[in-house]
Formats: C-alpha cells, sequence, structure tokens
C-alpha cells in the first residue's frame, strides 16, 4: 500500500459508489441479544448485489482510475468474492477485467465471474500460484491490478460500511469485525475511530486460519 487511508478518504469513497453499491441495514438479532444480556446488532452485508462487502472497495478502486487506466484494463487474483465484486464493478464502466483463480475455487464462483463479463484465468493451487499470473499481465499488457485488500481505495470502499454502521447504531460500544487480508478490518476501524473515538473495534480469525495473526 502507498499511502495510509484516512476518515476523509472514506468519505469520499461512500459518495463515490453512491448508487453503485447497497446501503444494506443494520439489526437487531434478538437471540444474540438475550444470550449476551446486550442489544447485539448484526450488518446484513450478504445483502449486498454481489453478495459480500467486496463489492465497494471494488466500486472505489475502479471509479477511482484514470481515463487511461480504464483503457487498459483491470486484473486481480481472488478465491472467489474479489473477483466477482471487480468484475460487477468493471461491467459497469464498459471495461476489461482478467481474475485469476486457483484449481481450488468452486466452480459456481467461475460462473458468476463469466457470466459477469470477465475473463477467468485458472492457475496452479494456491492464490499465489494466481498472483504470479496477475503479475505477469501487469509487466506484459498493462492491467491495473487491483488486489483483495492491499490496496488504499480498496480499503477507503470497504471502510464504509464502518460509517454505516455507526451511523445506524450511533451509540454502538464494540463493533467485530471479520479479519482475513486487513481491508476491510482497517477501513471500518478507520470510519468508526474517526467518528467515534471510544468505541472498540476488534478483528476476528478462525483459529485455524488466522494469517494476519501469524
Amino acid at each position: 500500500m502507498t499511502r495510509a487511508v484516512a476518515l476523509a478518504d472514506i468519505r469520499i469513497a461512500r459518495d463515490r459508489i453512491a448508487g453503485k453499491v447497497e446501503r444494506t441495514p443494520t439489526v437487531l438479532s434478538p437471540s444474540l441479544s438475550e444470550q449476551l444480556g446486550v442489544p447485539v446488532h448484526l450488518k446484513l452485508e450478504h445483502r449486498q448485489t454481489t453478495g459480500s462487502f467486496k463489492l465497494r472497495g471494488a466500486s472505489n478502486a475502479v471509479a477511482s482510475l484514470n481515463a487511461e487506466q480504464k483503457a487498459r484494463g483491470v486484473v486481480a487474483a481472488s478465491t472467489g468474492n474479489h473477483g466477482r465484486a471487480l468484475a460487477h464493478a468493471a461491467k459497469l464502466e464498459g471495461m476489461r477485467a482478467v481474475i485469476c483463480m486457483s484449481r481450488l475455487v468452486p466452480g459456481n464462483k467461475l460462473d458468476e465471474i463469466r457470466r459477469l463479463g470477465a475473463e477467468v484465468r485458472i492457475i496452479g493451487d494456491s492464490q499465489d500460484d494466481a498472483q504470479q499470473e496477475v503479475d505477469r499481465l501487469v509487466a506484459q499488457e498493462g492491467l491495473v491490478m487491483l488486489p483483495p485488500f492491499d490496496h488504499p481505495d480498496i480499503i477507503a470502499g470497504q471502510g464504509t460500511v464502518g460509517l454505516e454502521i455507526i451511523g445506524q447504531v450511533p451509540d454502538a460500544a464494540l463493533v467485530l469485525v471479520q479479519l482475513s487480508g486487513g481491508g476491510l478490518a482497517s477501513g471500518v476501524a478507520t470510519a468508526i475511530k474517526g467518528v467515534s473515538p471510544r468505541t472498540k473495534v476488534i478483528g476476528v480469525s478462525m483459529a485455524r486460519g488466522a494469517a494476519m495473526k501469524a
């Protein structure tokens, strides 16, 4: 990542992607609230157009490109959700998109990405193998790489989730955010801490998949 992301960047991203993504609801969970003895709200980002928060970052990053970059097209390695989001965002702009994936990605995800008009390259058995093809396409064909998380415009786009959460639940004391590559968690933390410094933000990973902690 070449620069830090600030609250102002996330607010700009919110305006930039308005109309391109859903403003998803935050709803009270009666069962979790009863179990924990405090109000627990859930951010229903699975209702996003492409099924995940990834559309926010992809839409912001694509919209941030200049005309010359848009003409070259975009490329990314993905295990599914980012690829689907980038394919959708590129389609709205009439751009070329190439998504590089390993052989381990389920077929239904591949089909959806292709349905959105993106080119799919199946490379190797890991994300690292797919990334090598991304690097080749950037070097040889001039495509613009928009990675799943480590990019300021991606992070700013994901941070709009945090602006919505604190707008919908202004007195939130604690926000739990799933943590993998860190794009969502860092964006959400920047947004929420910028608006409500006393709100705690904690990243949560699977015990057997805590790559960021490691």
